[in-house]
């Protein structure tokens, strides 16, 4: 191939190559079938397939073009200036000025392999400009098309360059509608700063109330990530609503991090009647510093509290700030064998109402594991832990509007045995391990002073068997003696496959601290529990815990989630039941919720999916929803539908439906 070099432009007489390149006196590159360059009009013209190369890297291709000298004026048949891999604008007069290039009556699309699926999509307009130096493409009066029909217009639209991640622009805009709020268009601006810096700022039109902005903030830094989200709409009703969530989590060195949380609403409803964050029953805002080391843990942290629902049923609600709570632990190195001395601090303080208090825990507890003849294994551990707290105006369970001191001693031990016994058989091993554990803790019924500020109630489960303490705060203690004691069976093999089987019960020799009838604890033997586990790792996970009654077995409590299919087609169960009580009578208030969620792949791109939780004792759905969703190489779209029927102050539930649709781009969607 011959090249044709910048001095021809002192010939006087056309010039003629086949097959030719030619590097002409701007830094650029032109190949083409045959290039005729005229030095008398300072145009240049190529026949057959052409492709120019500018200094930058843009490639564009086209058929028997004119250029003009300086390279600004281009016209040819075919042009189609290329963005990226499968990524073009296509015209047939494209000028350029500097950094500026402007494509006339020109069409861009970005569907990859567009030979194959044809005109999936494509954006015709009446010009686009794309900037070098900014690298933003600018359309004036584009119209989106599917398959050649028109589907969206807009006056003006600007987005990055393809080529390009992390650009400034706008984003693909969706649409939406509920029943309380209209129709609603999100439109979304990205903000780039840096690679570790952006936002993202979305404008949303309702149809029939005030306009919302939200707000999303990213920074990263040196293994520290800044994150910062909120909303803020004023009502129809002329109020003023918004909220407003960071958190931020610092890196202070190898061993140490801090982190700052701020969560903070206008009011109770507001975050989901605007279908933000779902249900919560309360905001917490605070801060958090850690301390790292080989064998030990300090974590300082600070939280107010802004309630959203004054009760959750089983969840527990903070009763008032925690200004400060710090925790520490450190556990030696081995004493002997493995025998080990363990240190617990706690310090706590609680305000709220006019009322305050603080507490001091320490505790220390020794911990000697040992295993015997016959694989035996003897666990024995003794713990002293000493209380101190302080009052202010402070109801107590004894004594009302209390000031002043109080304190308590808390001895405890406890010994437990196993004996695991392995089988292998076909391919499986089996495993049986009986357990057992006997506790001896100081009753308190004496020292019943404490507020109940950490210690949610506990109900019997496989998972407080075996505990230390079976209320998972510090303020509450168990009372007296009692035994914890179970057999579980277990079978696994090489593919994966695991069968698990649990089934225990306690015994209290004292009046248990939990009375609640609903709690499953008794004087002498509790409810049995259990856990059964299935999962072959293929197609089938599947969990179950339940309570039986320890005089008829009769099932008191049941818990199940089950995971049945492939990621593409799939049903998650879960249902809770329990039998409630008052006072050992039984009530009309049982719990019996149905979720589940379930996804089929239709086709190999269109895709449903639904999800729901039904109350079973009323007949009624508290919320569902589900959506059709279609996946091309070239764009993706999905029709959405919700239904959250909560009843909560000035909020009375939403219907909401949503539309998206948005373009692929280099595997990437807009």
């Amino acid at each position: 191939m011959k090249k044709i070099y910048a001095f021809l432009v002192y010939c006087i007489a056309p010039v003629t190559a086949g097959a030719a390149s030619v590097d002409i006196d701007t830094p650029k590159t032109i190949t083409a079938d045959k290039i005729e360059y005229d030095v008398k009009s300072g145009t240049l013209k190529t026949i057959g397939d052409t492709e120019i190369v500018n200094e930058t890297g843009q490639r564009m291709t086209l058929t028997d073009s004119y250029l003009s000298q300086d390279g600004n004026e281009l016209s040819g048949n075919d042009i189609k200036l290329w963005l990226g891999d499968h990524v073009y604008v296509e015209s047939d007069n494209i000028v350029r000025h500097g950094i500026l290039t402007t494509a006339y009556d020109a069409t861009f699309t970005a569907c990859d392999n567009c030979d194959a699926y044809g005109d999936a999509w494509k954006i015709t307009t009446q010009k686009i400009v794309h900037d070098m130096d900014s690298r933003m493409l600018r359309f004036y009066n584009p119209v989106l098309r599917t398959y050649d029909i028109p589907v969206f217009w807009l006056p003006f639209f600007e987005m990055p360059d393809p080529g390009v991640r992390h650009k400034t622009g706008f984003l693909m805009p969706d649409f939406g509608s509920t029943n309380n709020m209209g129709t609603q268009i999100n439109i979304p601006l990205y903000v780039n700063f840096s690679d570790t810096h952006d936002l993202t700022f979305t404008s949303s039109i309702l149809t029939e109330e005030n306009p919302l902005f939200q707000l999303e903030h990213r920074l990263n830094l040196n293994h520290s990530q800044f994150r910062t989200d909120g909303a803020y709409t004023h009502n129809q009703d002329g109020d003023d609503r918004w909220y407003i969530f960071n958190n931020d989590v610092i890196e202070l060195g190898e061993y140490a991090r801090a982190t700052v949380f701020l969560e903070r609403a206008s009011d109770k409803t507001f975050l989901q009647k605007y279908g933000f964050y779902g249900d919560q029953p309360y905001l917490d805002s605070g801060a958090k510093i850690e301390l790292f080391g080989q064998s030990g843990y300090v974590v300082a942290d600070a939280h107010i509290f802004q309630e959203l629902r004054a009760s959750t049923g089983m969840q527990f609600v903070p009763s008032g700030n925690i200004l400060p709570n710090i925790r520490a632990t450190y556990q030696t190195e081995p004493l002997f064998k493995e025998t080990f001395l363990k240190l617990n601090a706690d310090v706590l303080g609680i305000s709220g109402d006019g009322t305050s208090s603080q507490r001091l825990i320490g505790d220390m507890r020794i911990v000697s594991p040992w295993t015997l003849w016959g694989g035996n294994r003897i666990t024995a551990s003794l713990s002293a832990r000493y209380d101190v707290y302080h009052f202010h105006n402070t109801n107590l369970i004894d004594e009302a509007d209390f000031s002043g001191l109080k304190d308590r001693f808390l001895p405890s031990g406890y010994v437990e045995w196993g004996l695991p016994l392995f089988r292998p058989s076909d391919g499986w091993t089996q495993v049986i391990e009986p357990r057992a554990r006997l506790t001896v803790m100081r009753s308190t019924d004496e020292d019943q002073f404490t507020l109940n500020n950490d210690s949610a109630g506990t109900f019997l489960s496989d998972a407080t068997l075996f505990s230390n303490n079976r209320f998972s705060g510090l303020d509450l203690w168990e009372n007296g003696t009692y035994a914890d004691y179970g057999v579980r069976y277990a079978a696994f093999n090489p593919d994966g496959q695991t069968f698990e089987i649990f089934v225990g019960q306690t015994y209290d020799f004292a009046d248990p601290t939990n009375t609640d009838p609903n709690s499953g604890f008794h004087h002498g033997a509790s409810d049995y529990v259990g856990r059964l586990e299935y999962d072959n790792m293929k197609w089938i996970d599947l969990t179950t815990r339940f309570r039986l009654d320890q005089e008829d077995l009769s099932l008191r409590h049941m818990e199940t989630s089950a995971i049945i299919g492939t990621s593409k087609n799939f049903v998650n169960l879960g249902h809770i039941w329990s039998r409630q009580f008052i006072d050992a009578h039984t009530t009309d208030d049982d719990i019996n919720e149905l979720m589940a969620g379930i996804g089929v792949q239709l086709t190999d791109r269109w895709s449903l999916r639904f999800n729901a939780i039904f109350n079973m004792t009323d007949g009624q759905f508290q919320r569902h929803g589900g959506g059709l969703f279609y996946t091309h190489p070239c764009y993706y779209l999905s029709v959405e539908y919700r239904r959250d029927n909560a009843v909560k102050y000035d909020y009375v539930g939403t219907t909401t439906f949503q539309f998206r649709f948005g373009m692929s781009i280099n595997g990437q969607q807009y």
